[in-house]
C-alpha cells in the first residue's frame, strides 16, 4: 500500500468550494459541486469513483482545459504552488502547461499524433519551454525515452509503430519532459492488459520518486490505489463524500455507505466468498441539482434527513472523513486533512 504522508509536507494544490457546470442547448450539467482537496509535495492522491463522478472535470479544470464556451468555474478557487489558476491568464496558463503541471491521458492511441514521429513530439514539448538548442533537443528525448524504457534509437518511429504499452510510455515521457510538479494521471491503465499495467504502474512510482513529482490519480480501480496511492478521496456525483489515507480507507472500519458499495463490488479470490453486491441503482442526473446527499436516492441507510440536508463533515474513530449524517457526533474537522472532504 502506499505510505502514509509526512504531516509537515508543503501543500502543492489546494481546492476550495470548486463547483462547474457544462451549459448546452439542452440542459445545464452540474459536474463538480463545492469540491474541497488538497495535495501535498511528493505524495500521490487518489480521485475515485464511477463513471460521470466529476473526475476528469475536476482534472480538465486544474489544467484549465475545460471545453470552450460550455465548460464554467462558476465558483470556487484552485491554488497551485503560487499561483491562482482561476484568475491566471491564458499566457500564465500556457507556461504553467507541461513545465509544472502535465497531464497523461486516458487513451494512449487517440493521445498521440499520427504523422508525427514520438522523438519530435517529445521535443516539441520541450521547445514549446525554452529549450531550442538542437543538441541538447536531442539528448534529452534521449535520456527521457530511456527513462521510461524506451530504446531511444526508435524516436525516429511513429505511434502505429508501438504497441498499447509502449505508446503509454511515450505519453508519460512527453507529460515527464519538463520535470513537473504535478502530474495529473487520467485512468493511465484502462486500456491496457493486466500486465502491462503493473509495468505502467511501477514505472510511474518510479519516476514520481525520481522527480520528486506530486500526483493526482484519477481511476475506478481500488487496486490500482492501494498499490500507488498515499491518500484517497471518494467522489460521488460531484462531491468528495469520503477522504483518507489508504491505511484509513482500506484498513478502517466506518465508512460511507458508498464507499462500502465500491469495497462490495471487488471480486474476492477467497474460498465460499459471497456473490457480489452491486451498488443498486444510478448516479443522480446531473442536470438536477440535489438538495441533500447525492447517494440518498441508492443509500440503504437513508432517511427523510438525507433527501433535503446536505451532511456535514466527520472524521470518525479511524482517522478518515467522511461526509454522512450517520456519522454525526462524531469529531469533525481537525488536523491536516480537516474539511477536504466535500
Amino acid at each position: 500500500m502506499g505510505v502514509y504522508m509526512n504531516q509537515n509536507a508543503e501543500k502543492l494544490l489546494d481546492i476550495k468550494d470548486l463547483s462547474i457546470t457544462y451549459i448546452t442547448d439542452d440542459a445545464t450539467i452540474y459536474a463538480v459541486n463545492g469540491l474541497n482537496m488538497e495535495l501535498y509535495r511528493g505524495e500521490t492522491l487518489g480521485l475515485v469513483g464511477e463513471t460521470g463522478a466529476g473526475k476528469t472535470t475536476t482534472a480538465l479544470a486544474i489544467m484549465r482545459l475545460l471545453p470552450d464556451r460550455i465548460g464554467k468555474i462558476t465558483s470556487g478557487s484552485i491554488q497551485f504552488d503560487d499561483v491562482d489558476v482561476t484568475a491566471a491568464s491564458e499566457t500564465e496558463m500556457r507556461t504553467l502547461r507541461g513545465e509544472r503541471i502535465s497531464m497523461i491521458f486516458q487513451d494512449p492511441m487517440t493521445c498521440l499524433n499520427p504523422v508525427l514521429t514520438i522523438g519530435d513530439q517529445i521535443a516539441e514539448v520541450l521547445e514549446s519551454h525554452g529549450i531550442t538548442q538542437k543538441e541538447e533537443l536531442s539528448k534529452r528525448v534521449d535520456n527521457i525515452l530511456t527513462l521510461v524504457g524506451l530504446p531511444p534509437e526508435r524516436k525516429n518511429e511513429y505511434p502505429h509503430q508501438f504497441s498499447g504499452g509502449m505508446k503509454q510510455r511515450v505519453d508519460i515521457a512527453i507529460a515527464l519532459a519538463c520535470e513537473p510538479q504535478l502530474l495529473l494521471a487520467d485512468e493511465p491503465t484502462t486500456a491496457l492488459d493486466v500486465t502491462i499495467q503493473a509495468q505502467v504502474l511501477a514505472l510511474m512510482k518510479e519516476l514520481r520518486q525520481k522527480f520528486n513529482t506530486s500526483m493526482l490519480l484519477i481511476t475506478h480501480d481500488l487496486g490500482v490505489v492501494a498499490e500507488v496511492c498515499d491518500r484517497v478521496a471518494i467522489m460521488y456525483a460531484g462531491e468528495i463524500i469520503e477522504y483518507g489515507t489508504v491505511w484509513e480507507i482500506f484498513s478502517g472500519t466506518e465508512h460511507h455507505p458508498y464507499t462500502k458499495g465500491l469495497f462490495g463490488s471487488i471480486p474476492s479470490m477467497s474460498e465460499g466468498e459471497r456473490r457480489l453486491r452491486p451498488i443498486d441503482g444510478l448516479m443522480p442526473d446531473p442536470a438536477i441539482q440535489i438538495k441533500g446527499c447525492p447517494f440518498a436516492s441508492r443509500c440503504p441507510q437513508c432517511s427523510e434527513r438525507c433527501k433535503v440536508e446536505k451532511p456535514a463533515n466527520y472524521r470518525v474513530a479511524g482517522g478518515n472523513i467522511i461526509k454522512c449524517h450517520l456519522f454525526e457526533g462524531e469529531e469533525a474537522g481537525g488536523g491536516k486533512d480537516a474539511g477536504t472532504a466535500g
